[in-house]
């Protein structure tokens, strides 16, 4: 049997550390992941996965992660149950992490202050002007 989840997408606020009463890190965000497809509107949807991490992870997730930042989890679904104040039974389903990659840099303007200072994409996203005499093939 197999439980492997890959995911990437952007923290939707900054991550929150806590201790278990024995001094385990635990730490809990949610990622945004953007669907491969768009609504009926045009627009783009996304899910929010709740994520777990624990021990070391944990405290460099929320020591170096922050919100609106893109990341990369990689774990298993876990789902539990517990019992709330008004005796009502709740189900969550949330992707315990073993592995979390963090895709952008601590601070965004040191990469654009960077050594070189020169952007080598400056009009990324714009369309290219380019001829079929300009292909090497």
């Amino acid at each position: 049997m197999l439980n492997r989840s890959i995911l990437i997408g952007r923290l939707t606020k900054d991550p929150e550390l806590r201790f278990t009463p024995t001094g385990t890190a635990v730490c809990n965000f949610t990622l945004a992941v953007d669907r491969p497809f768009s609504n009926d509107n045009g627009q783009k949807e996304a899910d929010f996965i709740p994520i777990v991490v624990w021990k070391k992870p944990a405290e460099n997730a929320a020591n170096y992660l922050r919100k609106g930042r893109l990341a990369a989890v990689e774990g298993r679904i876990q789902t539990r149950s517990y019992e709330n104040n008004e005796g009502r039974r709740i189900y969550v389903t949330e992707v315990v992490a073993e592995n979390v990659r963090f895709l952008e840099p601590k601070d965004r303007q040191e990469q654009s202050n960077g050594s070189s200072g020169h952007d080598p994409f400056p009009d990324d996203g714009k369309p290219i002007d380019i001829t079929d005499d300009d292909l090497p093939f």
